[in-house]
């Protein structure tokens, strides 16, 4: 793996450059790829993309991430084809009566599911889209909420996939010891400052408590006059048989509950868990009469389908991450930030470099493996304690899962709740930046604490 300096930078400037003007982000992302691969392979271009995209879709996590969504899509299209997102919707609607208690309602469910970011954006996107359509509510400002939600709480609850995958991460790298990992993640729990104040600024905003920034002031202002996404597109949505809108919410809750029974049973495996849900549910939506077989069926392609745009953003994302390692973007914003490591900057800079880095590459998870064991004895020479490191690089994990407009946490909720990609990223950013700000003062005050 080679370094090339500060010109590894520059795939991203192209990335977020291209994204802004055009607000194609798979167009942005391939212009990312080519620049990347001109500096890297000039005299072998089209074979060294063609050899990063067969790569990518031989990775093991890339095959996991296109299987759980696409079936999380098939599974919620069945919800809503037997009516029982919208049975969900119309009970909610019945307590959630105002925008305020809608918003909230959102942030609430947002909680509750904690097992995994993917399943929360694109069951609660979809199935809160009837309730605060009815209160004239923005996308922008639902999809912020569920985003907002999702990988703040997976960080911050240790039963998650984020838990596991980390806790794992510790272990291999020899941060932990063998069976230690999961007891030393959730002592970093309290320092994971920036997942609690993105959490704790939801209500805020959706209640109106907090100024409304940029794009969003101006989808408010839209959704006011009936225009809800100024970007739309085509979200989870199906006919529902006039006969089914009325159906039990339980059509709707058993089988989530059922997923996260399952995910827990398999050791937080999503794959597993989505499988067997799918096993069960269909046969018991047939033998409740609320679909035939081959409806049930064509249920879990459609579902599938309508995912394939946002599955194509996030495998051209591994592309551009490919490319970035490639260039040796981790190691080279790593050890440029080293000299300036001291014992009371150390948590802030470890939050922006890997909240950089995070955001760079797209992947919310992959390149912990290659800071911690860099950054770990680091901070162990500087006598900062391992739980608040711990709480620092979570945090940068879970700002770059939320500011990254190629990153699948924001895509899925971006299309659970029916707006382009571009509209849903830069509405929320002023909001993660300002979490992001106070995180960087918390994190100084406790750098000079300890």
């Amino acid at each position: 793996m080679d370094n090339y300096g500060l010109i590894t930078l520059l795939p991203t400037v192209v990335v977020i450059i291209t994204a802004i003007i055009s607000h194609r982000p798979v167009a942005a992302l391939l212009a990312g790829v080519f620049i990347g691969v001109v500096l890297h392979s000039p005299g072998n271009i089209i074979g060294s993309i063609a050899e990063i995209n067969l790569e990518v879709m031989r990775d093991e996590t890339v095959g996991w991430i296109i299987m759980v969504c696409g079936l999380m899509g098939s599974l919620v299209y069945l919800l809503i084809r037997t009516g029982g997102a919208n049975a969900f919707a119309l009970s909610l609607a019945k307590r959630a009566n105002t925008r305020n208690k809608s918003l909230l309602t959102t942030w609430f469910l947002g909680m509750l599911i904690f097992i995994d970011d993917y399943l929360n954006a694109i069951a609660i996107g979809s199935a809160m889209k009837q309730v605060t359509d009815k209160f004239k509510v923005s996308r922008a400002m639902l999809s912020y909420v569920v985003d907002s939600t999702a990988a703040p709480t997976c960080v911050l609850v240790p039963i998650s996939t984020w838990a596991v995958f980390f806790a794992g991460v510790l272990e291999a790298t020899d941060v932990a010891e063998a069976g230690k990992g999961m007891s030393l993640y959730i002592s970093g729990i309290p320092f994971m400052v920036y997942p609690i104040i993105a959490l704790l600024l939801v209500p805020l905003v959706a209640t109106g408590r907090f100024p409304l920034l940029g794009l969003m002031r101006k989808a408010e202002t839209k959704a006011a006059e009936g225009v809800l996404a100024l970007n739309p597109v085509i979200a989870l949505e199906a006919d529902v048989p006039e006969g089914l809108q009325q159906n039990n919410p339980w059509v709707f809750l058993g089988p989530l509950i059922a997923l996260i029974a399952f995910s827990i049973y398999f050791d937080i495996d999503l794959l597993k868990g989505i499988m067997a849900t799918l096993a069960l549910s269909i046969p018991v939506f047939v033998w409740m009469k609320l679909l035939k077989m081959k409806e049930a069926l064509d249920c879990v392609m459609e579902g599938f389908k309508i995912m394939i745009p946002p599955l194509a953003i996030v495998v051209v994302a591994f592309m551009f991450k490919t490319v970035n390692d490639l260039l040796g973007l981790p190691e080279f914003v790593i050890q440029s930030v080293q000299p300036l490591m001291s014992p009371v900057l150390l948590p802030v800079i470890t939050f922006w470099t890997m909240a950089l880095i995070s955001f760079a590459t797209g992947s919310s998870w992959g390149v912990f493996a290659i800071a911690i064991p860099i950054i770990m004895p680091l901070a162990a020479a500087l006598g900062t304690p391992t739980p608040l490191v711990i709480g620092a690089l979570l945090s940068a994990s879970s700002f770059g899962s939320h500011t990254c407009f190629y990153g699948d946490a924001t895509v899925l909720s971006a299309q659970s709740s029916g707006l382009s990609v571009m509209e849903h990223a830069l509405s929320q950013l002023p909001y993660a930046l300002v979490a992001g700000g106070l995180a960087s003062l918390v994190f100084l005050g406790l750098g000079a604490w300890f």
